[in-house]
């Protein structure tokens, strides 16, 4: 896997100072579409799906004006690099458990709750019900917040909301798409392989 050769540009970052490189991002093409992978200097904050140029745009203005920084093109800073080279091993089956840092600054509360005992609790090749997670957090009947949850997730495939699906065994919803989440969960020996 290698990175997308042409990425749109970032918003203008500012020419000098500590915050010019307080937010770096890279794209990388992976299996499921290519991935904007974004960090802070505490750690990976948010992988978005579908990164074509547009995309790619909107999510790094949403970054500057929730973090209140600049981003810049980052595709040497360690975090980025590290994400990519650890999501290049999970795609190719060689990695099962993420260790890039990671900044939790886009989610608190209930969602922040539910993602953190995601992250913990749901190892590769394995899922969750919703109820069963909800249960987890200490919420019991909180099924469709853990639903939300799920869906406001700002580092998808790293915190594997992929992994939750629903009790009665249907897949779930995901914000990347179905055929993203049933391409993760056939990765990881969950599901079969799509025929085509």
């Amino acid at each position: 896997m290698t990175e997308t050769p042409a990425t749109p540009t970032a918003p203008a970052a500012p020419a000098a100072g500590p915050s010019a490189a307080a937010l770096a991002w890279t794209v990388r093409d992976t299996p499921i579409g290519p991935l904007l992978l974004a960090a802070t200097e505490r750690g990976l904050v948010t992988v978005v799906f579908h990164a074509d140029g547009p995309t790619v745009r909107r999510s790094l203005a949403r970054l500057a004006g929730r973090l209140g920084v600049e981003p810049v093109r980052g595709d040497g800073d360690p975090v980025p690099a590290e994400a990519a080279r650890q999501l290049d091993a999970y795609f190719r089956g060689e990695l099962r458990e993420f260790s890039v840092p990671l900044d939790w600054s886009l989610t608190s509360g209930f969602n922040g709750r539910v993602l953190r005992v995601l992250a913990e609790s749901v190892p590769y090749g394995s899922v969750v019900g919703y109820r069963t997670l909800a249960d987890r957090v200490g919420e019991p009947g909180a099924a469709r917040a853990v639903g939300v949850a799920m869906g406001s997730n700002p580092l998808p495939v790293v915190v594997p909301c992929h992994r939750v699906v629903e009790s009665d065994g249907g897949i779930g919803g995901f914000g990347g798409g179905l055929e993203t989440k049933r391409a993760l969960l056939a990765l990881e020996g969950v599901l079969p392989a799509p025929l085509f």
